[in-house]
């Protein structure tokens, strides 16, 4: 595969993809190391909590997003890495069976005005479970090279 470049971005353009199962026994690996509340280790502990049952970690959350991203098109992308984030959403408990695919739409993209080799382009990406709900949402922005004059265009 080529690997994408700034102009590969397109304003408003919208993709789907990713197919992640989400397991109580990675919840729990997760949530021992990073966020060991109970409602994220501990199953019956969760059944007494506003949850009410296990749930991963919004953080967890997020790095699934992030390996979603990078299985989908940021390991093939020409990047010099990202600025920060606008938002980040956690917006419905993620469960032991859910299964969960990201919907990618690119809000903005322009060159970059200090450093013209770059151009920064908006992702909104949302995470969906199995029934389509949405889960997270994720605001940020990446710095991405620009085409140079010899590179072919995928």
């Amino acid at each position: 595969m080529s690997l994408l470049y700034f102009e590969d971005f397109r304003v408003a353009e919208v993709l789907e993809y990713g197919d992640r199962l989400v397991t109580a026994e990675e919840i729990v690996a997760f949530a021992t190391e990073f966020d060991p509340q109970p409602f994220h280790v501990d199953a019956e502990a969760a059944k007494n909590s506003q949850a009410g049952g296990l749930i991963a970690s919004g953080w967890h959350t997020g790095v699934m997003l992030m390996r979603m991203n990078c299985d989908e098109f940021l390991l093939r992308t020409a990047s010099e890495g990202a600025p920060g984030s606008d938002e980040v959403s956690w917006l419905k408990p993620v469960h032991p069976g859910d299964r969960l695919r990201v919907r990618r739409t690119i809000l903005s993209a322009r060159p970059s005005g200090s450093r013209p080799a770059l151009g920064i382009v908006e992702f909104l990406c949302e995470v969906l479970n199995q029934n389509r709900e949405l889960v997270m949402r994720q605001r940020n922005f990446c710095f991405l090279r620009r085409r140079p004059d010899d590179a072919i265009a995928p």
